[in-house]
């Protein structure tokens, strides 16, 4: 036992060098990533911490730290999405629901790339406290907001710390385990959903949101920070016992050397290191592209409304202007066209992007969907809700244990995708109506057998074709497009929402007030009307209608999403952090294997080569 664990910390020690090896070389390459001395030793601290973990107490107890914070942060997500749309019931602006979450999406899309360059420079510890401090902020005013604007205004705070804490939490498990086992220790944060599908229900019951959602969103400023205490303390134990190694205090008297630059240099290199530039001219964009699409409806003029129309032309302006600022003058863009020209780097996250639109399209309206059209009580439509990320929980450590034994993911992704192909028809066929209930259940937990082969199997090939140094980087990247896709899917359910429902509700209640009241407060009609209404019916058949268009939408988009799986390569999972032969772009040197659509041409241009010769 002995013998294993000194030679286990051996080759770790060996991996440390070869890392190091690399990371110098990328220092002096012409790139600037490494321009600035600090990101240099912040990626060996890493190193060296990591070396820390090969005690199998300090794996068990990283494990577990990672559990309950992804614990505090799961329970309040799945507790928060659901009070949101309390919260816009209160306000009388139900409909404005995937607004909100589009304002959510388009901030998450420029914050990503901040943190994954950020923990690069200043280390994950402090950024993951920065996120928590956003997410405190955020909580507070969501809390105290008496309007829909200042609620969406303390959503901005809180998605910066949100998805701050997710991504820093999955770097901080990457930076500390091999290829192989990096879907076990990724999916440790993610096990929660075990158990929180069975009593989140039971808390809005007994919560009573409809009254008290303010209150049940302002106790997670206290709840969250208390849950994400012990992983900071490992890290910060594991930090102090890495200062006592003879590496630790070579690495820190060579920083101490080489420290350069003052502060007006270090803004000036963190400006151009994080494409400030880049960062507010795509998050505008999106914004004035999407958030209109969910508002047109909501104007008197609805798409001939000026402000609808000139907001969307700025959008399309900017985003072009974003595209030839990051071709031709970012030093770091936020696009790095040299790296993903690689269909190494494209083709996932082109997975990615149809992944979470998908799931956005799907369930942005499904709760509402549940109660007002399907009959379901406040605890039974939670639990349904969750379904698919209790189903992906479960099934994730036999995964794990499933890719540690193969070593490869392509598969598992392309499985991924006709799972996605099966739960669309369901829904599409199940989304309304008494008989839907066992449906809909279905269809939910094939698509947490979606989500748990496609999400973080993505993420695991990505790190995989890249160094450790461009790990958080294209990690980000990656969080980027699944936040892009979620932005896109939530603005288009909600434009089709806008523009379907309210004509729906018109024309099968014959009643405009209540068509109002049921688009507008959908919650208080329903305490109105009970099931089995003429009323009530009229509305559960308007649900019905405006429900399998946008499933029609997302099954569509499971065609090109089947078409970049196909693309994807298929590194191999090493024993290893990451793979050592790299080509000058950082990325993993792999035989250069054809893709299975270039494999079928090649198939049919030689049998018919075959049939000219009469073979």
């Amino acid at each position: 036992m002995s013998s294993s664990v000194v030679g286990a910390s051996s080759n770790k020690k060996s991996g440390i060098r070869q890392s190091c090896e690399i990371i110098e070389r990328e220092r002096h390459s012409n790139d600037d990533t490494y321009s600035m001395t600090s990101t240099f030793f912040k990626l060996k601290e890493n190193e060296i911490m990591s070396a820390q973990f090969d005690s199998l107490k300090y794996k068990i107890l990283l494990i577990s730290t990672a559990f309950v914070c992804g614990f505090g942060i799961s329970l309040d997500y799945t507790l928060r999405s659901t009070y949101t749309g309390y919260a816009t019931n209160s306000y009388s602006e139900h409909s404005l629901l995937s607004t909100v979450q589009v304002i959510n999406a388009v901030v998450s899309v420029g914050s990503q790339v901040v943190y994954s360059r950020l923990s690069d420079h200043f280390g994950r510890l402090r950024l993951f406290l920065v996120a928590t401090i956003f997410y405190i902020m955020g909580t507070i005013i969501q809390s105290q907001a008496t309007r829909l604007t200042m609620y969406a205004a303390g959503s901005v705070f809180y998605n910066c710390g949100y998805v701050g804490t997710n991504l820093l939490l999955t770097l901080i498990l990457s930076d500390f385990s091999s290829l192989k086992w990096r879907m076990f220790y990724q999916y440790a944060s993610y096990w929660p959903y075990i158990i929180i599908p069975w009593i989140s229900g039971n808390i809005i019951t007994a919560a009573n949101p409809q009254k008290n959602w303010s209150w049940n969103i302002a106790m997670w400023a206290f709840i969250y920070p208390l849950s994400a205490l012990p992983i900071i303390f490992l890290i910060l134990y594991m930090k102090y016992k890495s200062s006592k190694t003879a590496e630790w205090r070579s690495l820190k008297e060579q920083a101490r050397k080489e420290r350069t630059g003052g502060l007006f240099e270090n803004l000036v290199f963190l400006f151009w290191k994080l494409d400030i530039v880049g960062i507010l001219l795509i998050t505008v964009s999106l914004g004035c592209i999407l958030v209109p699409l969910t508002l047109a409806n909501e104007t008197s003029q609805k798409w001939h409304n000026s402000k609808i129309i000139a907001t969307l032309v700025s959008g399309g302006c900017l985003f072009f202007i974003f595209l030839y600022w990051e071709a031709k003058f970012a030093k770091s863009p936020l696009l790095p066209f040299k790296l993903l020209s690689d269909r190494g780097i494209w083709a996932p996250l082109g997975v990615t992007f149809f992944n979470f639109f998908i799931f956005f399209i799907s369930c942005d309206y499904l709760y509402p969907v549940l109660l007002v059209s399907m009959k379901e009580s406040s605890t039974s439509a939670a639990r349904i809700v969750n379904l698919p990320d209790f189903v992906a929980a479960t099934a994730s450590p036999f995964y794990s244990l499933l890719v540690a034994k193969t070593r490869k993911l392509k598969l598992s992704v392309i499985g991924g995708c006709a799972a996605w192909m099966v739960c669309m028809g369901l829904f599409y066929k199940y989304r309304g109506g008494s008989g839907s209930h066992e449906g809909v259940i279905a269809a939910s937990v094939i698509m947490g057998l979606s989500g748990l082969l496609c999400s973080n199997s993505v993420i695991v090939i990505l790190q995989a074709m890249t160094t450790h140094s461009r790990m958080a980087v294209i990690t980000g990247i990656q969080y980027t497009f699944s936040k892009l896709g979620a932005a896109i899917g939530a603005s288009v359910s909600g434009a089709i929402w806008t523009q379907t429902m309210p004509n729906q509700l018109y024309k099968n209640l014959g009643n405009d007030t209540l068509a109002e009241i049921a688009y507008a407060s959908p919650y208080t009609f329903i305490s109105d009307y009970p099931w089995g209404s003429p009323e009530r019916d009229a509305v559960v058949e308007s649900y019905r209608y405006v429900q399998r268009i946008i499933m029609t939408v997302g099954l569509a988009c499971t065609v090109p999403f089947f078409a970049f799986t196909m693309f994807m390569r298929d590194p191999e999972l090493i024993d290893k952090a990451t793979h050592e032969e790299f080509t000058e772009d950082g990325l993993v040197v792999l035989p250069d294997e054809e893709n299975i659509f270039s494999q079928i041409k090649t198939l049919f241009r030689h049998n018919r080569s075959n049939k000219k010769l009469g073979c």
